[in-house]
């Protein structure tokens, strides 16, 4: 069976993407995960370039590995030095890695204006650098930086250059679209040339700056490249790497070939969403394979064809790669929407009856009045369940009040809130400060019910958006309030719609509490684990 290696190259290549900065914990954690997910190859950084990298390759010493193998990366020896001399190299060496990927220069262009050398001297500079470290016993990947613009360049030179580096002695040499701009029909042209002159191993190594780097990458496996480099989440400069997350699933489930097994790719969404955990950035919802829309469905024609046959609108099944179909509701939803979600709330509904279309009604009503479901499914749930009698409410408000009042010129406002609740036979009565009204709204509610719902404290709001419907109104317009919450274990979100901003916040706020302590128990549905790391660091 035809064998593909993954080179992962997150911790240098992705941290190179604007506004992510790993720490060295945070990229010894990646490198666990990455090898329990099944890649062969973690290139951690480029050892001397920085303390941080530094440290990382001092402790990935110790790392137990099952699967990968720690790379560093460099350059070749610089322009006049021996390679025994340059600290680049030396530094690699001393790291203590078993593979190494060298770059150099493809493009006499490069050469001559960036390195300012001349063409025979950079195709010393490859052979010496790489001799070193394969005389020093480690496995040379060679990065042939810019391969693409220097062979449409100079396809002579550029051809050079990669056998340069396969005579010193490359275990396989991987042709780099560095700036992103060769698409996918001059990646397939060059890449035969490529392989019909090169006997060694080949690899693909594209950037996404034309969108079509995870294109290219698996038109350059489909002519026979078995190296494949690449980020998770398709993290890097500019527009980004090829994206493993799409490119792993793709070799596997669409061209066959085997580069993790089956329970390593139904952890590919898990891995996707810890990486954007650990790298504090904002999961792509619609990001091919593991977003959290891409199984999403909401036309009413399209879920009426997936509960016959799922292949109507799924080219795969979302399990395969740890994802999961979800169903929407809104102003487009059919009988068929609605009777998805009720079988998924264990609610018994034909998708014919009258209570259907009397939930279809009430939605299209609702989200005419300004309502949106589909970012607050909770509160969807809440309403399908009050409609056949299947909720109860935890408690009744008899009424709150709220004054805010600015205590000095250049103070903030202090919010205040006192709210009556009645729970069964008990009337609770609290008050709470907040800084600002719907905070200290949240505040009495919880003290009010806390003692009574001790759960309650394992519930908490992690986002707030209010968004004007009709900004023509000015100061009196409709506003529509969207809140997620979580318990830790599953997060939810509600909302809320008036023309006063209390009153919408106070909607949703209602419908966040009674939905995590009444529905939102089980399993998480993402699991993000971020173990600590043993032992001690800076």
């Amino acid at each position: 069976m035809r064998q593909v290696k993954l080179y992962d190259t997150t911790l240098r290549d992705g941290a190179q993407m604007e506004g992510i900065s790993f720490s060295v914990e945070d990229k010894i954690r990646i490198a666990q995960r990455l090898d329990e997910f099944g890649v062969d190859y973690i290139e951690g950084g480029w050892p001397g370039s920085n303390p941080k990298d530094v440290e990382f390759f001092e402790y990935a010493r110790s790392l137990k590995l099952h699967n990968a193998v720690i790379s560093a990366f460099c350059s070749t020896r610089r322009a006049g030095v021996a390679a025994e001399d340059d600290a680049n190299l030396a530094a690699v060496l001393k790291s203590g890695v078993r593979a190494a990927a060298v770059f150099g220069k493809s493009w006499d262009f490069h050469v001559t204006h960036a390195l300012g050398t001349t063409l025979d001297e950079n195709l010393r500079m490859i052979e010496d650098s790489v001799r070193l470290l394969k005389r020093n016993g480690l496995e040379v990947i060679y990065d042939a930086e810019h391969f693409f613009d220097g062979y449409k360049a100079d396809r002579d030179y550029a051809m050079k250059t990669i056998g340069a580096a396969y005579e010193a002695g490359a275990d396989v040499i991987v042709l780099c679209d560095t700036n992103g701009g060769t698409l996918p029909m001059e990646i397939d042209e060059i890449i035969r040339d490529v392989l019909n002159n090169l006997s060694g191993p080949v690899g693909i190594h594209a950037h996404n700056d034309s969108g079509v780097a995870v294109a290219n990458t698996l038109i350059a496996v489909g002519l026979g490249v078995n190296h494949v480099q690449g980020t998770i989440n398709g993290y890097g400069e500019r527009c980004g790497n090829a994206d493993l997350c799409s490119v792993i699933p793709s070799l596997k489930l669409k061209m066959g070939i085997e580069c993790v097994t089956d329970e390593q790719l139904a952890g590919l969404t898990g891995l996707s969403r810890f990486i954007d955990e650990v790298a504090n950035m904002r999961p792509n919802t619609q990001r091919p394979y593991v977003g959290r829309s891409v199984f999403t469905h909401k036309g009413g024609i399209h879920v009426s064809a997936l509960m016959k046959h799922p292949e109507t609108y799924e080219h795969i099944e979302p399990g395969l790669v740890g994802n999961r179909r979800r169903v929407v509701v809104s102003e487009l939803a059919g009988a068929s929407n609605i009777a998805y979600k009720a079988q998924e709330y264990s609610i018994p509904l034909e998708r014919k009856s009258t209570g259907t279309k009397a939930v279809i009604n009430a939605v299209k009503e609702l989200e005419h009045q300004g309502y949106q479901f589909e970012g607050a499914e909770a509160s969807f749930e809440l309403l399908l369940k009050k409609t056949f009698g299947m909720h109860r409410s935890l408690f009744e408000l008899e009424g709150f009040r709220l004054i805010v009042e600015k205590r000095e010129a250049n103070g903030e406002p202090v919010a205040e809130a006192s709210i009556k609740l009645r729970v069964g036979d008990r009337l609770l009565h609290t008050v709470a400060e907040g800084n600002g009204p719907v905070n200290a709204l949240d505040g009495a509610l919880r003290k009010a019910l806390e003692d009574v719902y001790p759960e309650l404290k394992n519930i908490k709001l992690t986002d707030y958006k209010v968004r004007v419907i009709d900004e023509a109104s000015g100061t009196s317009a409709k506003v529509r309030v969207l809140i997620e919450s979580t318990n830790d274990r599953r997060t939810w979100g509600t909302v809320g719609v008036s023309t006063n901003i209390i009153e919408a916040s106070w909607r949703a706020l209602v419908d966040s509490i009674e939905y995590g302590l009444l529905y939102a128990t089980g399993p998480a549905e993402t699991e993000v684990e971020i173990e600590p790391v043993p032992g001690s660091m800076k």
